[in-house]
């Protein structure tokens, strides 16, 4: 199946646009904490002009659906329903985690892949990711959003080395430092859209996809948003 999908993700600092027409990939990607409002549509017009297409030709819009910074999961599922309604697309959610585990499989080639965002309030969305032989991802476990000292007190070692990906090994290293997981560094942080789009299209050939109006973001802590500092996302 050739697709043609256009993917788009601004949940956490990364502000990221592919589009995959078939093997061929087209992406921009720049870490913009505060920018991603100003920069997501223009990565979008640079990438359907590079590929001499429009939004009108593709069969699918995909997004980060989240977990990631409430703020940013919002504008970018929002920007991505503006585009899918005026084209008459379908959409495909893609899990903001599930994405930086494809992205340490496209940068190291790992296969067994641990992810933690940092969530402030001391926790990490966190979830384990083991890769099959056509190249989908399946959870091992639940994604969660937990403190750190949890993960240590319940995960036991196992006979997988797992490749650690996500800023909340570095936010709280300390706190990572007695899992007991087996486990090697990367220099993965974020999710991007290249990867976005790649897991998108599992989903499209299974007919996976929602209408704009059904698209949602995905929180895993949206009970407590109230408890956010401000200026912490």
């Amino acid at each position: 199946m050739s697709a043609k999908i256009l993917a788009i993700d601004t949940a956490t600092e990364m502000c990221s646009v592919a589009l995959m027409v078939g093997d061929t990939l087209y992406s921009r990607n720049e870490i913009a904490p505060r920018d991603h409002t100003k920069k997501i549509l223009p990565m979008v017009d640079e990438v359907l002009k590079e590929a001499g297409i429009s939004l009108q030709d593709l069969d699918a819009l995909a997004y980060g659906q989240g977990p990631g910074s409430f703020t940013g999961v919002r504008i970018g599922i929002g920007i991505a329903q503006g585009l899918a309604l005026g084209a008459d697309l379908p959409m495909i959610g893609i899990s903001t985690l599930a994405a930086i585990a494809q992205n340490a499989y496209r940068q190291t080639g790992a296969t067994h892949v641990a992810t933690a965002i940092d969530a402030r309030m001391s926790e990490v969305y966190w979830a384990q990711y083991q890769r099959q032989q056509d190249g989908s991802w399946i959870t091992i476990g639940e994604e969660c959003v937990v403190p750190p000292s949890d993960l240590v007190a319940h995960l036991g070692q196992d006979e997988f080395t797992w490749a650690q990906v996500g800023t909340g090994w570095q936010a709280y290293a300390q706190d990572f430092a007695e899992l007991a997981l087996n486990r090697i560094e990367t220099p993965v942080l974020y999710p991007e859209s290249q990867d976005i789009a790649f897991l998108a299209k599992f989903e499209l050939e299974k007919g996976n996809t929602v209408a704009v109006e059904d698209s949602s973001p995905v929180y895993l802590r949206d009970t407590v948003t109230w408890k956010k500092l401000p200026g912490r996302e």
